[in-house]
């Protein structure tokens, strides 16, 4: 059986002074892709007008509130005393977010609750991975 986490967060798009907006973005872990999360941006707050989900590894969100982590697109480290900083690189530029650390960890922990870290690969259904590669390949 699928888990799938949902958390509603506040992060604060950063912008050229004296800017900065606070937008409502979404976290989700869903076990039956046990080794990323996700973050959905919400319409207005997106230059396509748009929804915009980004993917990532949990052990980087995992890693970036405690230290910079990320050399990539998705690049995670602590700003501050309260929040973590994430930055999103894309060919269109570069946006980041603060969002509190306290809710990111809150996060995390409903995931390892879940799918706890190191057991990822009970949860992987690799027939089924298989069945929809081969079907896209004939």
């Amino acid at each position: 059986m699928t888990t799938i986490i949902e958390q509603a967060v506040q992060a604060r798009l950063i912008a050229p002074a004296p800017r900065t907006d606070s937008v409502p973005v979404t976290l989700r872990y869903d076990s039956g892709d046990p080794f990323a999360v996700r973050i959905a941006f919400p319409p207005p707050a997106t230059l396509e007008g748009t929804e915009v989900s980004w993917v990532f590894s949990r052990e980087l969100l995992a890693a970036g509130v405690e230290r910079p982590a990320g050399v990539g697109d998705v690049r995670i480290r602590p700003y501050g005393l309260d929040r973590t900083a994430l930055e999103f690189h894309a060919p269109q530029g570069v946006a980041m977010v603060h969002v509190r650390t306290d809710d990111l960890r809150r996060f995390l922990r409903r995931a390892q609750s879940a799918v706890p870290v190191g057991l990822e690969h009970l949860h992987l259904n690799i027939d089924h991975n298989l069945d929809e590669l081969l079907r896209d390949a004939a």
